[in-house]
C-alpha cells in the first residue's frame, strides 16, 4: 500500500494554570478557541469543535499522522499563552496549567463528544 490513512479522534482537556479563571470574557474565550483552533491545524490535526469554560479547554481533534500529540498540544499552549498575553492587563499573567488530558473517541461517539464540548 503506498499510501498511510490514519483517523484518530482525540477529546484533549487542558486548564489554566491553578484553575484561574482566565477566560470568563466571552469574545476572549471565543478568540481564544479560534487561536488553538489554528494551531492545531498548522500541526496536520484539524479540530472538529473546541470549547471550554473559564478555566480549561476541550478540544476535538483527529490526531496527525505527522506529529506526536504532545508536541502539538505543547506547541498549542505554548502559542496560546504568548498571544493572549498581548491582550494586556490580567492576561499578561496568563499561564496553563502543565499536563492534559487525551482521551480517543470512536466515530460512533463524536456527535456526543460535541455535544458535551458545546454544553
Amino acid at each position: 500500500m503506498p499510501q498511510s490513512l490514519a483517523k484518530i479522534l482525540v477529546h484533549i482537556i487542558f486548564s489554566t494554570k491553578e484553575r484561574f479563571k482566565f477566560l470568563v470574557d466571552e469574545q476572549i474565550r471565543q478568540e481564544m478557541h479560534a487561536y488553538l483552533h489554528t494551531v492545531f491545524k498548522a500541526f496536520d490535526s484539524p479540530t472538529l469543535l473546541v470549547g471550554g469554560v473559564e478555566d480549561h479547554i476541550h478540544i476535538l481533534s483527529s490526531l496527525s499522522r505527522n506529529h506526536a500529540i504532545a508536541e502539538i498540544i505543547r506547541e498549542a499552549k505554548r502559542n496560546s499563552s504568548k498571544w493572549i498575553k498581548t491582550k494586556g492587563g490580567i492576561y499578561r499573567k496568563f499561564h496553563w496549567q502543565k499536563g492534559y488530558g487525551a482521551f480517543s473517541v470512536s466515530q460512533s461517539q463524536v456527535n456526543e463528544v460535541k455535544n458535551y464540548i458545546a454544553m
